[in-house]
């Protein structure tokens, strides 16, 4: 299965709850999807879709985030998809694993957390970021990686003050699931 292909299948699982705006958003990429064979790559001019994860320490409350290199923004982990990644989920695997330098992450099950679809300057205009949480194993220390400015855990209550409303709406959604996962 082509990753193109398993995109289209991941988002069609891709189930928000009573969440209309998160259902839309399911659609448009979807719908970029038939337009574009070139929708999960860079060079796509209409916009291309990415991958993230937000790396939890969920023992100890808190996320590590990135300091971004070029957008100088604390955010998640994440970046475009390459050419050996099988599948969404091991784009974001792979992308949160060379950010954060942590051997052992696992996806949270369930598959995506978050979509957010953000601008970015021409010639792709747009990331269609399908975002996943990552679980750091216990006593997991982080490395920095040429992508970042610096690395740095955060306790759930002070990410959405050093980070923007997206990185927050993740945390908010990676808890809820989170909740889910602990319920029998």
């Amino acid at each position: 299965m082509s990753l193109h292909d398993d995109a289209v299948l991941v988002l069609k699982g891709y189930a928000p709850e009573a969440d209309a705006a998160q259902d839309e958003l399911r659609q448009v990429y979807l719908d970029h999807l038939a337009q574009h064979a070139d929708g999960m790559w860079k060079a796509c001019g209409a916009g291309h879709l990415t991958a993230s994860a937000l790396v939890i320490d969920a023992d100890r409350g808190r996320v590590l985030l990135t300091l971004h290199r070029k957008l100088r923004m604390w955010l998640q982990m994440g970046g475009h998809c390459e050419p050996q990644d099988s599948a969404l989920a091991a784009a974001a695997l792979r992308e949160a694993t060379e950010e954060s330098g942590i051997e052992g992450l696992t996806l949270l099950p369930g598959g995506p957390v978050r979509l957010d679809r953000h601008p970015i300057p021409a010639p792709c205009h747009w990331h269609l970021d399908v975002q996943y949480a990552a679980l750091a194993p216990a006593g997991a220390t982080e490395q920095l990686s040429d992508e970042s400015l610096d690395l740095r855990w955060y306790a759930y209550d002070e990410v959405a003050s050093v980070a923007d409303a997206s990185v927050a709406r993740l945390l908010e959604g990676t808890l809820t699931a989170l909740e889910r996962r602990a319920q029998p």
